[in-house]
């Protein structure tokens, strides 16, 4: 099974920057086993739904081609804590990206307050040649998952397009012919 720790894009430029959102219910069991008395949002679940925002804005700039291995959060600070009823918005903005890896820097907001702020490096890798995953993943529950987060609703190019599902991604889904 693989977590994903934001419920959806709200914004989403392909190279640049990405906006999720993470409500925090208090029917998620981590948050009452974190803290004695206190029901929070674990920081290292927070730090998870940033590194996830970045990750796959970083992922989609080369088309989900190789996979996005996070390296090293090489800074973070968190400002309050995020309980249950509160809205986690993530905010990623690539700062570099190339073909070994990527640069990005990443804000929590509650409402309009800050609450974590991060840096983030990421690393491409394929995994025994195999592309996007190298087997770490089926494609189809990839393809799947990337249109619930509304990652294709959302998302554009640089000048204002809509991007697409890559191919080989729609293909595995089917929704496009082989």
């Amino acid at each position: 099974m693989r977590w994903f720790w934001i419920d959806r894009f709200t914004e989403f430029t392909s190279g640049q920057r990405a906006t999720a959102v993470k409500t925090v219910s208090l029917s998620e069991e981590h948050v009452h086993d974190h803290l004695c008395g206190t029901s929070t949002m674990p920081n290292s679940l927070i730090i998870e739904g940033m590194a996830q925002t970045a990750g796959l804005l970083a992922g989609e700039h080369y088309g989900f081609q190789e996979s996005v291995i996070l390296a090293k959060v090489a800074k973070v600070r968190f400002h309050e804590r995020a309980t249950p009823g509160e809205t986690l918005t993530y905010r990623a903005v690539l700062t570099t990206i190339d073909e070994s890896g990527a640069r990005a820097e990443v804000t929590s907001h509650l409402g309009e307050r800050l609450q974590a702020e991060m840096e983030v490096l990421f690393a491409h890798a394929d995994i025994d040649g195999e592309g996007a995953g190298g087997g770490l993943f089926d494609e189809r529950d990839f393809a799947t998952t990337l249109r619930a987060l509304r990652m294709y609703e959302v998302g554009q190019t640089p000048e204002g397009e809509p991007i697409k599902m890559p191919r080989h991604l729609a293909v595995a889904e089917g929704s496009a012919v082989a």
